[in-house]
C-alpha cells in the first residue's frame, strides 16, 4: 500500500475509533434520550457492532504503524466487521429512524450509526486491496447478527430490560408483537420476527457480495 493510502487509512481508522468512543460515551451519559442510556446501551447491536469495528480499526492502525503484515484471516474479520456496521447504519436509517421521529438524529445516533459506518466502509476499500475474500467467506457476515438474535431471544425469554421496560431491543425482535414469530399485522412490526431476521440476513448477504465484488475490481485494477 502506498504512503498516501496508508495515511488515508490511518485517518479513516482514527475517525472510526473516535466516533465509537464519543458516541458510546454520549449515549451512556445522555439524559434527554430515555430510550437508550446507561448500561443498557451495551445491550444493543448498535454499540456492540461499534465496539467491534472500532477494535478492528484500532488494531489495524497499530499493525500499520508497526509495519506488520497481516494474513488473510485479518482481512476476513475486517470484512465481517464492516458489513456488521453497515447493517447498523442501514437498519437505523431505513427502519428505525422513521419510527423514532425527532429522537432519531441526535449526535450520538449520527456518530454510532452513520459516521462510523461511512468511514469504516471507506477504510475497507482503502486498506482491503490485499484481501482475498472468497464466496464462502460472505457467509461469515451472518454470524454477528445471528449471535445477536440468539442473545436478544434469550433476553426476551428471561425478561431482560433492554429499554423502557421492554424485554426486546428492537421492535422487529419483539416475539410477543401482534405478528409474533411468523405472522403478519397491519401495524409495527408488520411481520413476524423470523421474517425480519431472514430479510436482514438476505440484505447482509447482498451487501457482502457487493463489497466482495468491489474489492475484486479494485484488486484487479491494482495488478494492471
Amino acid at each position: 500500500m502506498t504512503n498516501k493510502r496508508t495515511v488515508l487509512s490511518l485517518i479513516l481508522k482514527a475517525v472510526v475509533v473516535l466516533s465509537c468512543i464519543s458516541g458510546v460515551l454520549i449515549s451512556f451519559f445522555a439524559t434527554e434520550d430515555e430510550f437508550m442510556r446507561g448500561e443498557a446501551v451495551f445491550m444493543f447491536f448498535t454499540i456492540q457492532s461499534n465496539i467491534l469495528i472500532a477494535l478492528i480499526c484500532l488494531l489495524g492502525g497499530i499493525f500499520m504503524l508497526l509495519k506488520r503484515k497481516v494474513n488473510n484471516y485479518w482481512y476476513i474479520i475486517k470484512f465481517v466487521g464492516t458489513v456488521s456496521i453497515t447493517l447498523t447504519g442501514f437498519v437505523f436509517c431505513f427502519v428505525l429512524a422513521p419510527t423514532l421521529a425527532d429522537r432519531a438524529w441526535n449526535i450520538q445516533n449520527v456518530l454510532t450509526h452513520v459516521v462510523i459506518a461511512l468511514f469504516a466502509i471507506a477504510d475497507l476499500f482503502v486498506a482491503g486491496t490485499g484481501a482475498r475474500i472468497e464466496k464462502r467467506h460472505v457467509l461469515f457476515v451472518t454470524i454477528p447478527p445471528l449471535l445477536y438474535a440468539i442473545y436478544a431471544g434469550i433476553g426476551y425469554i428471561r425478561g431482560w430490560n433492554f429499554a423502557l421496560g421492554h424485554n426486546y431491543p428492537y421492535f422487529f425482535l419483539n416475539w410477543g408483537s401482534p405478528a409474533g414469530a411468523l405472522g403478519f399485522s397491519n401495524k409495527l412490526p408488520y411481520m413476524g420476527c423470523v421474517w425480519w431476521i431472514l430479510l436482514i440476513l438476505a440484505i447482509l448477504m447482498g451487501v457482502g457480495f457487493l463489497y466482495r465484488y468491489i474489492l475484486g475490481v479494485m484488486i484487479r485494477r491494482k495488478k494492471k
